[in-house]
């Protein structure tokens, strides 16, 4: 077995324990990030960088350009929620694209949203709230504004 298919089965793993842990205590175990980066290598082919890689978590070919993506993951156990923030985006580091990666209760994901990093910075950098522009953290819906939807579960 390879590195990566035996981090892949740990993070597999990961999804049950944490399931199991929300099912028990009301809280997330906090593996979303990990959970979302999983489910965006998987579902889009996109390759992990396994050390913590500052600004960004996988790369990507497209066109013969390596383009450096950045993945972020929220959570909803319920799923008439969809709120919430998009996690700490800190634009002194290199990325190309920024991921939101939507987990359902199970930590599947239901829908993966890109932003380009020129339209991430336009956001970050807009006058008017704190949390946005010293934290670089948005709500999803000004995430989702910005971005385009990559992929999304089929309905069952």
């Amino acid at each position: 077995m390879e590195a990566t298919d035996e981090v892949y089965q740990i993070l597999s793993d990961a999804k049950v324990l944490a399931r199991r842990y929300y099912h028990l205590t009301g809280k997330p175990l906090g593996v979303t990030g990990e959970v979302a980066e999983y489910e965006a290598a998987r579902i889009l082919n996109l390759k992990l960088e396994l050390a913590r890689q500052a600004g960004y978590d996988a790369t990507e070919t497209r066109d013969g350009e390596t383009l450096k993506i950045q993945i972020k993951g929220r959570y909803f156990s319920d799923p008439q929620m969809r709120g919430g923030r998009v996690g700490s985006i800190d634009l002194k580091q290199s990325f190309d694209t920024v991921l939101l990666v939507l987990l359902d209760a199970d930590y599947n994901a239901f829908q993966i949203y890109e932003a380009a990093r020129p339209s991430v910075e336009a956001l970050l950098t807009r006058p008017g709230s704190k949390a946005r522009n010293e934290r670089g953290s948005v709500g999803i819906s000004q995430f989702k504004a910005i971005s385009s939807l990559r992929w999304e579960r089929a309905s069952v």
